[in-house]
């Protein structure tokens, strides 16, 4: 197997993108990582169809590229840019994309871009795990919150100042016979 050039792992997890609640990579981004056009990548994913049902691979629509133009400058497609509307693979679309393309680069790189997938699974995963956690201790904590309030009321009570009922001077008094 030749030696080629291993994309890392922050470069493909920065090129993950989010459409229709599934993690997902640009036909494009994901070419250039298996050491392809994209041409040549769609032309394969056209060849076998079967191997890419929509929760593998889907094309983007027009309001979703749009979308992705305005978040991205990209090009406009009037001056040489796509004509076709791009397609986007999920974790295992992009397995299966290796498979079909059979070029080792592809297969070798299947495996760092599935691991990208994977460490961001487990980055939200995290995220989430530290967030219930967050909330476990605003709920442990948020009923102390009332009884540290009552506490100071009455510190604040007990330092005031006394009131006028209070005025009788305490201790011994000269002139009283």
């Amino acid at each position: 197997m030749e030696k080629t050039e291993i994309v890392p792992l922050d470069r493909i997890q920065s090129r993950i993108l989010i459409f229709r609640s599934n993690r997902v990579l640009l036909d494009e981004d994901l070419a250039i990582f298996y050491g392809t056009t994209t041409k040549a990548l769609n032309q394969a994913v056209k060849r076998n169809q079967n191997r890419f049902p929509s929760d593998f691979c889907f094309r983007l629509t027009h309001d979703e590229v749009t979308n992705l133009k305005s978040q991205f400058v990209t090009s406009s497609g009037a001056h040489g840019g796509r004509r076709k509307l791009p397609s986007v693979f999920t974790e295992h679309g992009a397995l299966m994309a290796a498979t079909v393309l059979n070029i080792p680069r592809a297969v070798q790189m299947s495996l760092v871009v599935i691991r990208a997938f994977v460490e961001l699974r487990r980055m939200v995963s995290d995220q989430k795990a530290l967030a219930e956690k967050l909330i476990e201790l605003d709920e442990r904590v948020g009923a102390h919150d009332e009884q540290l309030a009552e506490i100071i009321e009455a510190i604040r009570q007990l330092a005031a100042a006394p009131g006028p009922e209070h005025d009788r001077k305490i201790g011994f008094h000269r002139g009283y016979r």
